[in-house]
């Protein structure tokens, strides 16, 4: 991969691969969390919980989202993008720990609202940065890469998440998917000094990006 393709697009499918690795551990296991540990059993109340915590992450989402894209697009150059892109991705990072620590469904609620802040941060500059950096004649093959390992680290940790929470615990599953998130972050840094100070030419339209979320 690293002799296909420049550096900046390589950091960045390997960020969203080891991103979206943590966070599909997840989605085998997290209603059957609320219902041992918030809602004590009752499967009907954690269903109910699961499906608001959704709403209140894709609202919120939708709500910060378009602001902060045309935030973005308003301050040329690539500085601010980086930092909402790496500081939306460790907030992100926080939120699993948050888990370990709630009893009630507004905790949940209330982690759901951080998390949706931290990747309305992430999502639209991570979309503008590896969208002026992705090589010209080579969009298709960069594009489907970034959905290939997307795809890979969902498919291996959905295959992962139940097995690792019945042997080790929901606390084991939760603190690797804040490592997870870190790492992602940390992996982000290392183009740091190759983003532009200025306005890179967009090469293309990125299509609808599959994350791994609620």
């Amino acid at each position: 991969m690293a002799k296909i393709i420049n550096k900046i697009i390589k950091f960045m499918i390997a960020s969203d691969f080891i991103l979206n690795l943590g966070w599909g551990l997840l989605g085998p296991i997290f209603a059957i969390f609320i219902v041992q540990n918030i809602t004590t059993g009752s499967a009907i109340d954690a269903a109910r919980i699961a499906g608001f915590a959704s709403l209140f992450y894709w609202i919120t989402k939708a709500m910060f989202q378009i602001p902060i894209g045309r935030y973005l697009d308003k301050n040329h150059g690539e500085r601010d993008d980086f930092w909402f892109m790496v500081v939306g991705t460790f907030i992100a990072g926080f939120i699993p720990i948050g888990y370990l620590f709630s009893s009630s469904a507004w905790h949940i609620y209330l982690l759901q609202i951080i998390y949706a802040i931290g990747m309305s941060m992430m999502v639209p500059s991570w979309l503008a940065i590896f969208t002026r950096h992705i090589d010209k004649g080579k969009e298709a093959l960069e594009w489907g890469m970034e959905s290939t390992f997307l795809g890979l680290g969902a498919g291996i940790a959905g295959g992962m998440g139940g097995i690792v929470a019945s042997v080790f615990g929901f606390a084991t599953v939760f603190i690797f998917v804040s490592s997870f998130t870190f790492l992602a972050t940390i992996l982000l840094l290392f183009i740091r000094d190759d983003i532009s100070p200025k306005n890179k030419e967009v090469k293309t339209m990125p299509p609808a990006r599959p994350l791994v979320e609620p």
